[in-house]
């Protein structure tokens, strides 16, 4: 069980934890230190990217590792069935110890095959990416796509930990980048008017490169999810709130390779402020500040392919139930609802 705790600012390392309770650590702060003190006395296997390998060989080298091919092509069961065969040479049983080290599609990627391998090992994560920071990463939700279809099968299981190592953000291209502040957008728009309001005031040209802002921004992110997690692992209830805006968006990376999950979100984040606007739940003061604040981060705000398609395909959503979908909408900048509503319904917001 994923339990919000405490958080911790060690005024030496300079390092900012969410304390799990009887479960994991989620941890800002320098990887290289923090693995020392983190990793269990075990062996450890590490999954990583060919990407991750390239910038930080030398913290793979130290471990047996194994590659896996980058984009979400990769996040298949395929990949997962050739992680068992080389934990099978590798000798893995559950005396060892999996960290994942790269993005989202590698942690969870690693964690699926960690949690189902020989019916569950350990593992931990180092996330490389920002959007693995602020949320692919944390909450214990590990999975695969199957046939395009946004993670279809997967497991809620906690890591031992989670490291964001800030530093690391800086190998990621531009566009890279831009993807995790989608979801740290949505997180302010969720449960954190503060952390909104402090993006609006961000220069995101240098973001990237101003270690304490974002250091914050990132935590703060962390923090809506580990709230939210707290009262809901298995998101009977609040956790949907962190699907704001992803109904579109799986829909969009479905249909289209042209826009990666934070470009698709940004999409599902502006039509949702706007249905949520001309329903009368939002105000259209506070739409405009979600759309403008999605322009200023550099969001292409208009889906890749017609919106006609994009509804064929939420029925097969992961977030719906019979002919009925749940639907998060937002009501005000810090604060959103969860609707269940009939697929026909859901569809009209959109014609």
């Amino acid at each position: 069980m994923f339990y919000f705790c405490s958080i911790i600012q060690n005024s030496l390392s300079m390092n900012l934890s969410i304390d799990i309770k009887n479960c994991s650590r989620v941890v800002v702060g320098s990887a290289e230190s923090l693995l020392a003190q983190m990793l269990p006395n075990k062996r450890v296997i590490v999954v990583s990217d060919t990407n991750i390998d390239r910038h930080y060989h030398a913290l793979l080298e130290r471990y047996d590792h194994i590659l896996i091919g980058l984009g979400e092509t990769s996040k298949t069961l395929h990949t997962v069935d050739n992680i068992y065969r080389r934990f099978i040479e590798l000798g893995v049983d559950r005396s060892c110890f999996v960290l994942g080290i790269g993005g989202g599609i590698v942690t969870d990627v690693a964690g699926f095959a960690a949690a189902t391998y020989m019916r569950g090992l350990e593992f931990g994560f180092v996330s490389t990416s920002l959007l693995g920071q602020v949320d692919a990463s944390v909450g214990g939700k590990n999975g695969v796509n199957v046939d395009g279809y946004k993670n279809m099968v997967g497991t809620f299981c906690q890591p031992k930990f989670v490291i964001c190592d800030i530093d690391m953000l800086r190998t990621l291209s531009k566009r890279e980048f831009r993807t995790g502040l989608a979801e740290m957008i949505k997180s302010g728009i969720i449960a954190d008017a503060e952390l909104f309001a402090m993006l609006e005031e961000c220069d995101f040209e240098t973001l990237q490169r101003n270690p304490k802002t974002l250091s914050e921004l990132v935590f703060r992110a962390i923090k809506v999810k580990a709230d939210i997690v707290e009262r809901d692992e298995r998101e009977s209830g609040d956790r949907r709130k962190l699907n704001l805006g992803h109904t579109l968006a799986h829909a969009i990376e479905k249909s289209s390779s042209k826009m990666n999950h934070g470009e698709a979100v940004a999409v599902g984040l502006a039509y949702v402020a706007d249905a949520a606007q001309r329903g009368g739940l939002l105000s259209a003061e506070d739409k405009a500040r979600i759309v403008c604040l999605l322009e200023k981060a550099g969001f292409e705000l208009t889906p890749p392919v017609e919106m006609r398609r994009l509804l064929k395909e939420v029925k097969k959503d992961k977030k719906s139930e019979g002919d009925s979908i749940f639907v998060v909408l937002p009501r005000a900048i810090g604060d959103c609802v969860v609707e269940k509503m009939p697929l026909e319904e859901f569809k009209a917001l959109f014609k």
